[in-house]
């Protein structure tokens, strides 16, 4: 009885100290960046599935081991602490897309929790992704995880050095965030670059009326009948379309 009071007693002191981990998550969400955050993914829902899903695996390789050279019996009595380790990583992931980035942050103890604990950060600039993939493996689809991965746009590079993350919930929500906020950062710079051109088109057309508005007086000074007032005749056709065009221009402008 003594035994079991004490494994009680032990998991009441690691639940006391996850949901005081949980409750600093959550305070330290509320500062997260200035910038405003579109889209925020959530990771709580798949806490007990990744949890289960990384001991299976851990599992697995201390039997193997086990089999090889005897190392996996330390690696299953260190299960305890791995697991300790994987709640504490994923309550504090988050994951979250801004107008110009993707963002991740993670705190999560050491393979040994007494020496501290490893902050990670990573921004990924949304010009520079080229697809969001969501994977699935066969052992990840036995407890329902999926694996989220930020491809770079550019030189291909191997898979190892895009951003992968486990564990998120409803990963295909995500996905359609950044993909609707890439789609309407690229119709912004489309539209951009349509109103320089027709910034430029109209400056244009301004320099040639200038240029042509010496046509009038021109006209009067020749005699009439004769080629060059037939010339001129047809410049100034040019240039009451030219001045039509620069008044449509503008009012596509205003």
């Amino acid at each position: 009885m003594g035994t079991v009071d004490e494994v009680v007693e032990i998991d009441s002191l690691e639940k006391g100290l996850l949901t005081e981990s949980r409750g600093g998550v959550a305070s330290d969400e509320s500062q997260c960046n200035d910038e405003t955050v579109l889209y925020a993914a959530s990771f709580e829902e798949m806490e007990e599935k990744f949890v289960k899903y990384q001991t299976a695996q851990w599992v697995m390789y201390s039997l193997m081991l086990m089999l090889a050279w005897g190392i996996g019996i330390f690696m299953l009595l260190y299960l305890p602490v791995r697991r300790y380790i994987l709640r504490k990583d994923i309550r504090s992931r988050k994951l979250y897309l801004t107008p110009h980035a993707i963002v991740y942050e993670v705190t999560k103890p050491v393979s040994f929790p007494c020496f501290g604990v490893l902050k990670r950060e990573k921004h990924v600039l949304l010009s520079s992704v080229a697809d969001v993939i969501i994977e699935q493996g066969y052992l990840q689809s036995l407890f329902g995880v999926y694996s989220l991965r930020i491809e770079n746009a550019g030189v291909r590079r191997s898979p190892s050095d895009d951003v992968q993350i486990q564990g998120i919930g409803n990963p295909n929500a995500f996905k359609k965030a950044v993909l609707t906020r890439l789609s309407n950062m690229r119709s912004e710079l489309g539209s951009k670059h349509t109103i320089e051109d027709i910034l430029r088109i109209g400056h244009s057309s301004s320099s040639l009326v200038w240029q042509m508005s010496p046509l009038k007086s021109l006209k009067h000074n020749l005699p009439p009948h004769s080629g060059s007032l037939m010339l001129l005749q047809k410049l100034e056709d040019v240039e009451n379309s030219v001045k039509r065009v620069q008044i449509l221009i503008e009012e596509q402008h205003s």
